[in-house]
């Protein structure tokens, strides 16, 4: 059988250690292409380049026997250039896009900043089936071999199975050694926000600039959520998706509908 084409893009840039571990998982299960970005783009979210033109350079990073590129853009850029160009004329389609491994937790409302996790919503949709993967470590000497025994789990399944419910999955994974991560969790996404202060500068030239600082703030109590997995031990697995309708505030806003009498 022909082998699966596994699309492996990331937001901290082409020769972060998170996508490498990625793409050594990548290449045990199918065909390999590589399309990130040539410079890190955390917190890009789902920005797109509109005004300048996009780059393409094929790389030796991963070895002569991966396809890789790495692109001028943002993540999401990266995943567009993959699938319509890169893919396109050569006639094949991608089967799964994974995304990461990210420094750092996308947990929560970490999803809407997140260049690892706009780069796998892109993916999915255009309908291919897509994975962000996070680790809880921000440090770029993180061990990222714990991560590989979960993201090949994951990646066989999204594989093997035809979801019809998501094609979207956000996974974050603690910082423990593989032998004290206790499992891996489906969960909801934490409610919570970020409370954010900006530092004042002044630049030799006396005019002002700010830092932006700031710490989370967890609203959420419960178990089942993605900060309480990571919290306690275990993987969390978030299906995700890109509508973005509060469904429960429809009925409440029903006094807001009329008909128009012209």
């Amino acid at each position: 059988m022909k082998r699966p084409l596994i699309l492996v893009v990331n937001d901290d840039g082409i020769f972060a250690p998170g996508i490498k571990a990625l793409v050594e998982v990548a290449t045990t299960l199918g065909e390999v292409l590589v399309v990130a970005p040539n410079s890190p783009q955390s917190g890009m979210g789902h920005a797109i380049t509109i005004h300048d033109p996009l780059r393409l350079r094929r790389t030796k990073t991963f070895g002569e026997h991966i396809e890789s590129y790495e692109c001028s853009g943002t993540p999401v850029d990266c995943v567009k250039l993959a699938h319509h160009v890169v893919a396109k004329r050569q006639g094949r389609q991608i089967d799964l896009c994974i995304s990461g491994i990210n420094h750092g937790s996308n947990a929560s409302l970490n999803i809407i900043y997140s260049g690892t996790m706009s780069a796998a919503m892109e993916a999915s949709l255009e309908g291919i089936p897509a994975i962000g993967f996070s680790l809880d470590n921000f440090s770029w000497e993180a061990d990222f071999e714990p991560s590989k025994f979960f993201v090949r789990q994951i990646c066989e399944f999204m594989l093997s199975e035809k979801l019809e419910k998501t094609k979207l999955l956000n996974v974050n994974i603690p910082k423990l050694p593989l032998d004290e991560i206790k499992g891996m969790k489906i969960c909801r996404q934490a409610e919570g926000r970020w409370i954010e202060e900006f530092v004042e500068g002044k630049d030799p030239a006396g005019k002002s600039y700010y830092w932006m600082t700031g710490r989370y703030d967890l609203h959420d109590t419960g178990d089942d959520c993605d900060i309480w997995a990571l919290q306690n031990g275990y993987v969390s697995v978030v299906p995700s998706f890109h509508d973005l309708t509060h469904f429960a505030a429809i009925d409440e806003m029903k006094a807001l509908e009329f008909e128009t009498a012209f």
